[in-house]
C-alpha cells in the first residue's frame, strides 16, 4: 500500500479544556459512509395494505423498519431517528386507516445473538413519524393486534426478555392507543406469549399461545407443562386453556392462523413433545383438535420458526415458513415445497383483495410476488445484512470481508470502486470461502488468499480460482454433540488471527489456541484449556423438548484472540464462559489475567494497546445472561489489575450490551466502543465515552478495525460503514480555544474509478485531497489556495459560493465520454469541515465573467501540493502529495507529468477558441444592429461571411452536425482526460493542426473587421 507521506508541519494547538455540547457538535459533523453489501438481511415481520397492493413494510431484526410504495423495486427505512432498537417482532397496519400503523420491536426469533425489543411504537401518518408508546420492558414481542373497527384498542402478545425472567409477559391491551396499557393475560414471569390471533368476525374472541421460551449461552430452552393454547371470547378478560385434542405433554412455541373465509377454521403450529408436535386444526373455534401433520419442516427449529399463515380466501390454503416455504391446498394435510429468493423463511402477509400479491420474510431480506409465489422482488436492494465481524486487506483500494448472516460463504466488499462494471454495485461482493459464520481474514500481503471459518472449518480461499483448501483442526464434525464430549470445542464464528509479525503464522482457536505456519497443513497447539469449562454448562443444547446442536450455543471455547503489534509473542485471548489469559513468550507459559467482574460472560474482544505492550481491554458481553450493562476494561500491567471503563454514568448507558473496543493506532487514549445500539468514543482513555451517533443507525456495532486512518465497522443489521480520514477527530482534544486549525492531508490518489450510485449505498468517496479545518466560528471571509511545488497556484475556492454549476456530466454520443462533477463548494461553519479538492485545475475562459475560470480543468500531475488557509487574518499551510494509483503499471509520473502540460496547454488553445468566438458575436451583434438601422448590400454581405466564419468555430444546431473547431477542441481535451496516460503522438499532431485552422480564420476574422 502506498506511503502515509504527511507533513510534520502540524498546527499548534492548545490543550482541549473540556468536553460535552461543543464535543457532540463536533462528532456529528463527521459523516459515516455505507459501503454494502446491499443484499438483505433477516426478516421476521411484514405486513401490507390491503387498499394500495404496491405499499409494504418489513422489520428486519437488527435493521429496522422499511417501506415499499412499488412493490418492493425500492425500500426506505422508516425507522432511523425514531426507535432506539433496529430488532423487529412485528408490524400491523389498521387497514381502515393505513395512516395507522403499530410496531412491536424485539423478534421473535430467539436465536443467540437475537436484539432486545424496547416497546411499541406507533405512527399516524404512513410511517413519516412515530411515537414511543410504552411497553419498554417486554423484551420480544411476538404479536400486535388491531381492532378491525376502532384503532385505539390493540392487543400485544409479550414474548419477555429472551435470556432472562421478567415480569412484563402475556397479553397487553390498550383502548386509548397506546396511552395506558392493561396486562390481560399473564402465567408467570417465565412464560410469555408467542402469537396472539384475532377472530376475523368477532374481535372479542382471541386465540394465544403460552410459550416458555428462554436461552442461555450454552442451551436453548422451549417448553413446558404450563404454555398451550388459551382462548377469550369476551376480549381478554377472562381465558380458558383450550385442550380437547391438542398435545398431552410439553408445549412449546406456538403459531396460530385463521382465515376470514372460515372464521371457525382455526390452525395452531405447535412444538411438543412425545412426537405430538405440528400442525393442529379445529373447525369449531378450538372447542375441538385434529391433528392434521407431522411434517418435520412444520416444527424445525421452532424458536427460530414456527410461522403459519392461511390463505383470506381460503380457509383450505395454509403457508408455513420455516427451514423451507410450504403450502398446502387441504387443510394441512399435505405439503410441498414453494421455492422462496431465500431460505429460513418468517413471515408472510397475503393481501385479501387479490391473494396472488404476497409479501414474504425470510434471512436474505423481503421479497414480494405479484403471482403466487412464481417469481420475486429483489433482495439485493435492501441494506440490512448482519455482519459477525469486520476484516481488512492491504490492497487498494481495501476491501472489507465478514461473515454474513445465513449467507453461503464470507463475503467482501470494497471500500471504493476497484474496477468498472455494468450491473451496478452489488457486483462487488466477492465470495471469500467459509460460510455465514467467519470470519474471513486476507493474508497480508497477497489479499488473493483467505482465511476462513465455517462453524470451525478452516479453510484457505483463493479468490483468483474461487477454490478453497479445507484443513479442519481435527477434522471432526462438531454438530450434534454434547460439547463435553468433544476433542476440540468450535463455536460457530471460532476467531481466525494472523500475526501481525508473521504473515504466515495463523491462529486458530477452539478451547486451545491453535497455530500453523504452512496455511492449515499442519497445526500445532500452544495452549492449555483457556476456558472455565463447567461441567454443568456442558450439554446438549435444546430442552426440553427440540434438540439443537449447531455449535453456537458450545460453551467455554475462546471467542477472541489477538497478538501485540508492538511487541511479538504477547497474545491475548478471552473465552465465551468468561476467563482473560495473556502470553508473553508466544504461547510457553499463559497467566489467566480475567478482570474482577461478573462470571460467565463472553469476552468478544480483546484488544492489545498498539503504544504499549502492557496494556490491553477486553469487552464482555453478559446480555446473554440478562445482565445488560456494560463492560469495558483496561490494564496497563499485563492483567494485574484492570479498571472498569464503562459504569453506566460515564457516557455509555448500564443498558448499552459492549460488544468490541478498539485504540487507536496512532493516538493513545482514543478509543472507539462498538454496542448493541451504537458507536462510542473516548478521547480519554476511557475516563469518559460520548455517543457517536451522526447519521450511522441504531443497530449493534459487531466490530471494528482501524485502517489507513479509516475506522471500519461491521454491524448486524445494516452492512459495513467506514469513517473516513480520523486524522482530524485525533487533534479534537487539543483543540482547545484555538480560533483554526487546518490538519494533516493524506496522498490524494488519481484513481479515475466510479460506480453508478445505488438507492441505499453503496456510498463511495469522491476522488481527491480530503482537507479537514476546524473553525471556532463561521469565518466573515475564507479561502482556499492549492499551490503545487514550485508555489504557483493552481486552484482556489471562498466561501459562499456554492458548488459549481455548468458541468455537464451526461454522456456525450459522439465521444461516448461522460463530463467531470464540478468541484464542491467550500464550507463555512462553526465546528469541522470536510472539503475534498477533486486534484483539478481551474476551468477555462468564459465569456460570463461569473463562470470564467470556474469548472473543472485538466487534472494535475502526481508531485508534492500546499493547502493554504486563510481565514480573518489567520494563514494555515499544510504539504501533501497527489500519488498515481497504486495498482498501475503502464504510466509513469513522468507520463502524467507530460499529460498535464499538454491538457494544460489545450486548455489556454481553448480560451483563444472561445474568445474568438465570442468576439465574432460581439461583431454579429454590431452588424445586425446596423442593419436595422440602415438596409446596405455590402452590411448584408459581410455578415454572410462572418456567419461561415463563425461556424467555422461553432458546430451548427442540428442532428449529428459535424462538429468544428471549438468541439473539436474538447473532443481532444476529452481523449486526454479519460485516463492516467502519456499523450500519444496524434494528440500532438492534432493540437498543431487545430492551432493552424484557427490562425486561418483568426487571421480571416481581422481582416473582415
Amino acid at each position: 500500500m502506498y506511503k502515509k507521506l504527511f507533513s510534520s508541519s502540524l498546527f499548534l494547538l492548545l490543550s482541549f479544556v473540556s468536553f460535552g455540547q461543543d464535543l457532540a457538535d463536533i462528532l456529528d459533523s463527521y459523516k459515516f459512509r455505507n459501503v454494502g453489501p446491499l443484499r438483505g438481511g433477516r426478516v421476521t415481520a411484514v405486513e401490507g395494505v390491503e387498499l394500495k397492493p404496491a405499499v409494504f413494510y418489513m422489520g428486519a431484526t437488527g435493521g429496522g423498519v422499511w417501506k415499499t410504495d412499488d412493490y418492493g423495486n425500492s425500500w426506505d427505512n422508516i425507522s432511523d431517528g425514531y426507535f432506539s432498537t433496529p430488532s423487529i417482532g412485528a408490524i400491523s397496519v389498521y387497514q381502515n386507516d393505513p395512516k395507522i400503523i403499530y410496531v412491536g420491536t424485539g423478534s421473535d426469533g430467539l436465536r443467540s445473538n437475537v436484539i432486545t425489543g424496547k416497546g411499541v411504537y406507533k405512527s399516524i401518518d404512513e410511517g413519516k413519524s412515530w411515537d414511543l408508546i410504552g411497553l419498554e420492558k417486554t423484551g420480544q414481542i411476538g404479536a400486535v393486534e388491531i381492532h378491525p373497527e376502532n384503532p385505539d384498542i390493540v392487543y400485544v402478545a409479550a414474548i419477555g426478555q429472551a435470556f432472562g425472567h421478567n415480569e412484563d409477559r402475556g397479553v397487553f391491551k390498550t383502548i386509548d392507543g397506546g396511552a395506558t396499557w392493561e396486562k390481560i393475560f399473564y402465567h408467570s414471569d417465565s412464560v410469555g406469549v408467542s402469537d396472539l390471533e384475532m377472530a376475523p368476525d368477532d374481535p372479542n374472541t382471541l386465540y394465544i399461545g403460552a410459550w416458555r421460551g428462554l436461552r442461555k449461552p450454552w442451551t436453548i430452552i422451549s417448553g413446558s407443562s404450563e404454555g398451550g393454547v388459551y382462548k377469550s371470547t369476551d376480549a381478554g378478560k377472562t381465558w380458558i386453556k383450550l385442550s380437547n385434542g391438542l398435545p398431552t405433554g410439553l408445549t412449546g412455541k406456538i403459531d396460530f392462523a385463521v382465515s376470514p373465509a372460515d372464521p371457525d377454521v382455526v390452525y395452531a403450529n405447535i412444538e411438543a413433545s412425545d412426537d405430538q408436535g405440528g400442525l393442529y386444526r379445529s373447525a369449531d373455534r378450538g372447542e375441538n383438535w385434529e391433528f392434521v401433520s407431522d411434517n418435520s419442516n412444520l416444527t424445525n427449529r421452532p424458536f427460530y420458526y414456527t410461522n403459519i399463515y392461511a390463505n383470506p380466501k381460503d380457509a383450505n390454503t395454509v403457508y408455513n415458513n420455516s427451514l423451507r416455504f410450504l403450502r398446502s391446498y387441504d387443510g394441512g394435510k399435505t405439503w410441498k415445497t414453494l421455492s422462496t429468493p431465500h431460505g429460513d423463511n418468517h413471515d408472510i402477509w397475503v393481501n385479501p383483495n387479490d391473494t396472488t400479491i404476497w409479501i414474504q420474510a425470510n434471512d436474505g431480506g423481503a421479497n414480494i410476488t405479484l403471482n403466487d409465489g412464481k417469481s420475486w422482488s429483489t433482495q439485493f436492494n435492501q441494506p440490512t445484512a448482519e455482519l459477525y465481524q469486520v476484516e481488512v486487506d492491504d490492497q487498494y483500494p481495501y476491501y472489507l470481508y465478514a461473515g454474513q448472516q445465513d449467507n453461503y460463504s464470507t463475503i467482501a466488499v470494497p471500500s471504493n470502486p476497484p474496477l468498472s462494471v455494468q450491473a451496478g454495485t452489488n457486483s462487488f461482493i466477492l465470495n471469500t470461502g467459509g460460510c455465514e459464520t467467519g470470519p474471513a481474514v486476507p493474508k497480508p500481503g497477497d489479499p488473493n488468499i483467505v482465511y476462513s471459518n465455517c462453524k470451525g472449518r478452516f479453510g484457505v480461499f483463493d479468490k483468483r480460482t474461487g477454490q478453497e483448501l479445507q484443513y479442519y483442526v481435527g477434522a471432526s464434525n462438531i454438530y450434534g454433540h454434547n460439547p463435553k464430549d468433544l476433542k476440540f470445542r468450535f463455536q460457530r464464528v471460532a476467531p481466525i488471527h494472523v500475526s501481525p509479525h508473521n504473515p504466515n503464522k495463523v491462529y486458530h482457536t477452539s478451547q486451545y489456541v491453535h497455530v500453523t505456519y504452512d496455511d492449515g497443513k499442519t497445526w500445532q497447539i500452544i495452549s492449555p484449556d483457556l476456558t472455565d469449562f463447567d461441567p454443568s454448562k456442558q450439554m446438549v443444547p435444546g430442552s426440553p423438548i427440540t434438540r439443537d446442536v449447531t455449535g453456537e450455543e458450545y460453551y467455554s471455547t475462546i471467542y477472541a484472540i489477538r497478538e501485540s503489534s508492538i511487541a511479538e509473542g504477547v497474545i491475548w485471548v478471552g473465552s465465551n464462559d468468561g476467563p482473560v489469559h495473556v502470553t508473553k513468550d508466544g504461547g510457553k507459559t499463559w497467566e489467566k489475567v480475567t478482570p474482577d467482574m461478573p462470571s460467565g460472560g463472553r469476552v468478544d474482544a480483546v484488544e492489545p494497546s498498539p503504544h504499549d505492550p502492557a496494556k490491553a481491554y477486553v469487552s464482555v458481553l453478559r446480555y446473554q445472561l440478562d445482565d445488560y450493562a456494560p463492560y469495558i476494561y483496561k490494564t496497563e500491567d499485563y492483567g494485574a489489575t484492570w479498571t472498569l471503563l464503562t459504569t453506566g454514568e460515564n457516557g455509555i448507558p448500564n443498558d448499552y450490551p459492549t460488544r468490541v473496543v478498539r485504540e487507536d493506532p496512532e493516538k493513545e487514549g482514543i478509543l472507539y466502543a462498538g454496542t448493541e445500539f451504537g458507536l462510542f468514543i473516548s478521547m480519554n482513555d476511557g475516563q469518559s465515552w460520548e455517543p457517536f451517533k451522526s447519521n450511522l443507525p441504531v443497530t449493534p456495532i459487531t466490530d471494528i478495525k482501524i485502517h489507513e486512518d479509516d475506522l471500519v465497522m461491521s454491524t448486524m443489521g445494516r452492512g459495513f460503514w467506514i469513517l473516513d480520514n480520523l486524522i482530524s477527530l485525533r487533534g479534537v482534544q487539543d483543540l482547545g480555544s484555538k480560533d483554526i486549525a487546518l490538519f494533516p492531508i493524506k496522498p490524494a490518489v488519481r484513481n479515475g474509478m466510479s460506480a453508478r450510485s445505488e438507492k441505499n449505498g453503496p456510498e463511495y468517496l469522491r476522488d481527491g485531497a480530503r482537507m479537514d479545518f476546524y473553525l471556532s466560528d463561521k469565518a466573515s471571509n475564507l479561502r482556499l489556495e492549492i499551490l503545487n511545488e514550485r508555489d504557483e497556484l493552481v486552484r482556489v475556492f471562498e466561501s459562499g459560493t456554492k458548488e459549481e454549476e455548468g458541468e455537464n456530466t451526461e454522456r456525450d454520443m459522439s465521444t461516448e465520454f461522460t463530463g467531470i462533477p464540478a468541484a464542491q463548494g467550500l464550507p463555512n461553519k462553526a465546528g469541522m469541515n470536510q472539503f475534498v479538492w477533486n486534484m483539478r485545475h481551474h476551468g477555462g475562459w468564459n465569456k460570463d465573467p461569473k463562470r470564467s475560470y470556474t469548472g473543472n480543468g485538466p487534472m494535475v500531475a502526481t508531485g508534492k501540493f500546499k493547502a493554504k488557509l486563510i481565514a480573518d487574518g489567520n494563514v494555515l499551510e499544510e504539504e501533501f502529495e497527489v500519488i498515481l494509483d497504486p495498482r498501475i503499471t503502464l504510466v509513469t509520473d513522468a507520463d502524467v507529468a507530460e499529460q498535464e502540460a499538454l491538457t494544460l496547454e489545450i486548455r489556454e488553445f481553448s480560451d483563444d477558441v472561445n474568445r474568438l468566438i465570442a468576439a465574432m458575436e460581439e461583431e454579429k451583434k454590431g452588424l445586425e444592429s446596423a442593419i436595422e438601422q440602415e438596409k446596405s448590400a455590402q452590411m448584408e454581405s459581410k455578415k454572410t461571411k462572418l456567419e461561415a466564419l463563425y461556424y467555422q468555430l461553432v458546430t451548427p444546431e442540428g442532428t449529428y452536425m459535424q462538429p468544428m473547431l471549438q468541439d473539436q477542441t474538447r473532443y481532444l481535451n476529452s481523449m486526454l482526460g479519460q485516463a492516467d496516460q502519456k499523450p500519444g503522438k496524434d494528440a500532438y499532431e492534432r493540437l498543431v493542426e487545430l492551432k493552424e485552422t484557427y490562425n486561418e480564420i483568426s487571421k480571416e476574422f481581422n481582416n473582415l473587421k
